[in-house]
């Protein structure tokens, strides 16, 4: 488990704000990255990098009288991506274009196949393209995949993860649209696979439940809270965040299913003066007329920070 302290650019207010306050300020603001760090640089990790998609936070979340848990992290979790995302899969352990594969490789890639599912049904115009693009589909794509003949299919080539979760699984789906004369669209998928059905098109939602620990709170009452929001929320994920922590209450915590992710990469963004900051390779320092309103990396001359 790594070993960080807390960083935050005002020294004051970091002196006048409790633990607890300033780790949930910092998720209600956090950003995207944040919120990855807290999934994967916790200990065990809970998701890989190349796996995390959309994300976002909940704090404060009330479960019962004077129960409030300290937050929730929302995330798509991928289990699918096509086979031209350069982003997420690595050349090295990928099959070399599989559409020009030879036929009796192809075929011992497809020789399985699933039934038809839905992908989406009776959504509008606006809704089935959002859906599309955010799978990651072209432009060019979604708009040969909502204008096929009727019972035509379109073709990709897609990869899903394998026991290490890294994609390197190929398979073929298949997709059509039905158009309905309200405007609205289903649309419909079936895969073809060597072995192990794809369990989604691209990715599940999950749910971590975080737990920020006070200082003087016992390993058993944490524990206590953390199981209890647990089973009320259905969550089987926790995170533990804490200042610090012995090895043997990390080691008691993680036998619970609980990771640990001590107070790090929080930094808060503050009110910022471009004009006074000393990070001069900013292309935004010296600027009176700065468009930003706060900034991460502010930070003012020793001589002005006293």
């Amino acid at each position: 488990m790594s070993k960080h302290s807390l960083t935050y650019p005002i020294q004051e207010w970091k002196e006048n704000t409790s633990f607890h306050d300033q780790i949930q300020i910092a998720l209600a603001i956090a950003e995207e990255n944040i919120l990855k760090s807290l999934l994967t640089d916790c200990s065990p990790s809970i998701a890989q990098p190349h796996r995390i998609g959309a994300i976002s936070s909940t704090i404060g979340i009330p479960i019962k009288a004077k129960k409030v848990i300290d937050g929730i992290i929302q995330y798509e979790a991928i289990d699918c991506v096509l086979a031209d995302s350069p982003v997420e899969i690595d050349p090295q352990l990928a099959e070399p274009n599989l559409g020009s594969l030879p036929r009796w490789r192809q075929q011992s890639l497809t020789r399985c196949e699933s039934e038809t599912r839905i992908l989406a049904q009776t959504v509008p115009l606006a809704q089935a393209i959002a859906l599309l693009a955010h799978s990651g589909f072209s432009s060019r794509q979604v708009e040969d995949i909502l204008n096929l003949p009727y019972e035509a299919w379109h073709k990709t080539w897609w990869y899903t993860v394998d026991a290490n979760g890294n994609f390197t699984v190929p398979f073929l789906r298949m997709i059509r649209t039905l158009r309905y004369t309200d405007g609205t669209f289903t649309i419909q998928f079936k895969d073809y696979f060597s072995e192990s059905k794809p369990i989604c098109f691209k990715g599940q939602e999950q749910k971590v439940l975080i737990e920020i620990k006070p200082e003087l709170a016992s390993f058993s009452k944490t524990l206590e809270k953390i199981n209890y929001s647990r089973d009320r929320c259905g969550i089987d994920r926790a995170i533990l965040i804490c200042n610090s922590l012995s090895d043997l209450e990390a080691r008691g915590f993680i036998s619970q299913g609980v990771s640990i992710y001590t107070a790090s990469e929080f930094h808060l963004p503050i009110q910022a003066d471009c004009l006074n900051c000393v990070h001069h390779d900013c292309p935004m320092h010296g600027l009176d007329s700065s468009p930003v309103m706060m900034c991460r990396q502010f930070e003012l001359p020793e001589w002005q920070d006293s």
